[in-house]
């Protein structure tokens, strides 16, 4: 029923720009907070920004001045600018959303979308 379909990902050279979009859809009440996670070959997932229905923001300190991430709650969606890219932001980016919907309270993921960097 509830659904994070994420897109914009793809091929870059370093110091580029790429701005990714998660759509959240399905039988939604309200969202908590979304936020974008990445996860490269062989490390953990880690989060790279987060945002609250309250509009409060949270980025790790390696995108901290590169990246923003905002929202349009009207259309519950998420998006994430990334500006300077490096070549260590390549990974896969997941959206993630902390949101009640017709069965309850629930954590949502998307499928995820490649962004390679290249120097």
């Amino acid at each position: 029923q509830v659904q994070l379909v994420e897109s914009g990902g793809g091929l870059v050279q370093a110091g580029g720009s790429l701005r990714l979009s998660c759509i959240a859809s399905g039988s939604i009440f309200s969202i908590n907070a979304m936020g974008w996670y990445r996860q490269a070959p062989g490390k953990q997932r880690e989060l790279v920004a987060a945002i609250t229905s309250g509009g409060s923001t949270n980025y790790a300190d390696s995108v901290k001045g590169r990246f923003t991430i905002s929202r349009d709650s009207a259309k519950n969606t998420v998006y994430l600018q990334m500006n300077s890219l490096k070549p260590e932001d390549t990974a896969v980016y997941y959206c993630n959303a902390d949101l009640f919907s017709s069965v309850g309270k629930y954590v949502y993921w998307g499928q995820g979308t490649q962004v390679t960097v290249s120097s």
